[in-house]
């Protein structure tokens, strides 16, 4: 897979010619208020059963930062960059709802439970401004999205970590008023994981470098990482403040 992507990657070069002209650069962050559904499993010896996010796991909306940096430059064959970083995770407490397996030990109806949940990333990506006009912009390229995760029921706990490669792309059309309608997302779907991280927004940029967002941004993870499965999502609406140099 990893083959495959930098293929991918490599292609888009000829397409270079549309790159930015001027260098850029735009510092921004925000809070997103995400809200988990689905279940996960964390197995010993391979054995174990799923467990409901909510229904089990008593997790529950929560609202977390993100923080990014965009450098865009004129040079041509060399991506543009950007990195961003955002905090996910959640807690709960209460009563199993039904019986089921983690790590190793059952959980039996009406089991008193402390829960959490991290899933925070870092995602860097690697594109090119395949469009680039005062209307319309088009950007397409990779993301090495690196997840540190941690699924704990009482005492017992789970970790896995990882670095997914996924295919990236972006569009944004801009609106009178120093308005802009944007949408982003990041891919994969290879040996029987597929991840997908989708953000539209609207964003209002001043004459003084200072920006609004607002928007939904939904992540979905079906995964089979070391010892934990999992079939989740994340969504819900964001709002941040950037500058534009």
């Amino acid at each position: 897979m990893k083959k495959l992507l930098l293929g991918a990657f490599v292609a888009l070069l000829p397409l270079t010619g549309f790159t930015a002209t001027v260098l850029g650069i735009q510092a921004g962050a925000g809070t997103w208020n995400h809200d988990p559904s689905g279940d996960i499993t964390a197995s010993v010896s391979g054995t174990g059963t799923s467990a409901d996010l909510k229904d089990d796991l008593q997790l529950g909306k929560k609202s977390e930062g993100y923080a990014y940096i965009v450098i865009e430059h004129p040079v041509p064959l060399i991506p543009n960059l950007k990195f961003v970083n955002t905090k996910l995770s959640s807690s709960g407490s209460g009563t199993a709802t039904t019986s089921f397996q983690f790590n190793g030990t059952t959980y039996s109806t009406a089991t008193n439970l402390t829960t959490s949940l991290k899933l925070d990333q870092t995602d860097t990506i690697l594109y090119y401004e395949i469009l680039d006009n005062d209307v319309v912009s088009f950007d397409i390229g990779l993301n090495a999205k690196t997840i540190s995760g941690k699924a704990a029921v009482n005492t017992d706990s789970a970790t896995f970590s990882e670095t997914i490669p996924m295919l990236y792309a972006a569009a944004e059309i801009g609106l009178p008023a120093g308005f802009t309608l944007a949408a982003e997302m990041s891919n994969i779907s290879a040996a029987g994981n597929t991840i997908s991280d989708i953000t539209t927004k609207v964003t209002y940029t001043t004459d003084f470098m200072l920006g609004v967002e607002a928007g939904i941004r939904s992540q979905n993870y079906t995964i089979d990482v070391d010892s934990v499965k999992a079939s989740m999502k994340f969504s819900g609406l964001f709002v941040g403040a950037y500058f534009k140099f």
